[in-house]
């Protein structure tokens, strides 16, 4: 009877293994469909973003277009040419009185809605203006070149102008802020609370306080960013260096925690020994825990940055969210952030801002998972095991 029951028992385990067994490799699969459809979604509508339509058109630097750049061209195709390219043909008559009365046959940038057109997406052209693309088209006089722009323009009000440029400099000085204030006051707090800090009451809040840090919404960083640095300190708003302060205080717990499991794993034995031979307790830091837990320092820190390279909600706060042409030429200059131009684009109701963003996206995604590998790279060759 007793051989019964154990059989039974058995068999109810190795069903059981088996249901455990399909709801993994199910969760695995689940998982691995999502980030498959979503990069080859990401990819699919961002490969066209890098290709952008041009026309071949004869422009007239006559009298007339030295006010309104729309009459040195034809006036068929003045409607298919990017005013962005028309807009600027006065300003370059004015540069160079000698261009005054030439006529050039050049490459210029198309209209959005042509771009769209020769993409084979939905566009606004009328019946006319397909067939007068068209033409052009067979005749070599219509062209999807590499989008150049997108990477050297700012952002525009005209979908075929925009590009990521001023985005990713606000980025860059952005992230330069956040590393200059968050590492060295983050390493420092991590020694110590794990090398000098006494265990009482007071240091057990602190640790505390600084776990649930890591943990609360990055929306309310940007509350205490804009009460902090703009309302009290006089940062200027929509600058770069309130966007590096404030993303500093949401990535300095995660450096701190990082920091102390680093330094928590080098073996007493070691500062034992350098204790033995007459170093001070700030030697044995120096010179022997502080070296040692380095590349697992450089670990946290590489991935609280890149956290902080994507985030939106606390820059949207102190009013990153602003429509900026331009590259910040400092620290203090009006910028924003590739996440900022991101949610920015994907809120236009132009169709051709949609490739756009997927291609900021896919941008972004590439810049962040550099950095991730950076830090596993890192972690796998510098690590020492005890």
């Amino acid at each position: 009877m007793s051989f019964t029951i154990d059989k039974k028992v058995m068999k109810r385990r190795a069903r059981r293994d088996m249901r455990f067994k399909m709801y993994s490799y199910t969760a695995i699969f689940m998982a691995g469909a999502f980030l498959v459809f979503f990069f080859a979604d990401i990819i699919g509508t961002a490969a066209s973003a890098f290709k952008q339509a041009e026309l071949r058109v004869a422009v007239n630097y006559n009298e007339d277009a030295k006010e309104m750049g729309e009459y040195a061209l034809d006036e068929d195709l003045s409607y298919l040419v990017s005013r962005g390219f028309t807009r600027l043909i006065p300003g370059k008559m004015r540069e160079n009185r000698a261009l005054i009365g030439t006529t050039i046959e050049k490459w210029v940038l198309a209209d959005a809605e042509v771009d769209q057109y020769l993409k084979s997406k939905p566009n606004r052209l009328k019946k006319g203006e397909r067939t007068l693309v068209d033409g052009l088209k067979a005749e070599g006089n219509a062209r999807l070149a590499f989008n150049i722009g997108f990477f050297e323009n700012g952002d525009s009000k005209l979908p075929e102008m925009a590009g990521i440029w001023a985005a990713a400099v606000g980025s860059m000085y952005v992230l330069m802020i956040t590393l200059i204030f968050s590492f060295p006051l983050g390493v420092a707090t991590a020694i110590y609370l794990e090398e000098f800090a006494p265990d009482n009451w007071l240091m057990q809040a602190i640790e505390v306080n600084i776990n649930n840090l890591a943990a609360i919404p990055s929306i309310l960083f940007g509350l205490l960013g804009l009460s902090i640095f703009i309302n009290f300190l006089g940062v200027p708003r929509s600058s770069a260096l309130a966007g590096g302060l404030t993303l500093s205080l949401m990535t300095l717990p995660v450096i701190i925690i990082s920091t102390r499991a680093a330094i928590l794993a080098i073996p007493d034995s070691i500062r034992e020994g350098a204790l033995a031979l007459g170093a001070t307790r700030w030697q044995v830091v120096i010179t022997n825990v502080l070296p040692l837990s380095l590349p697992g320092i450089l670990t946290g820190t590489i991935i609280g940055l890149a956290r902080a390279i994507g985030e939106t909600a606390p820059l949207m706060i102190i009013g990153m969210m602003a429509y900026i042409p331009e590259a910040p030429d400092g620290f203090t200059s009006a910028a924003t952030v590739l996440p900022a131009q991101i949610y920015t684009w994907s809120s236009d109701s132009l169709r051709a801002f949609t490739e756009r963003t997927s291609a900021a996206i896919l941008v972004l995604l590439g810049v962040m998972l550099l950095m991730n590998g950076v830090a596993i790279f890192m972690r796998n060759k510098y690590e020492v095991k005890w």
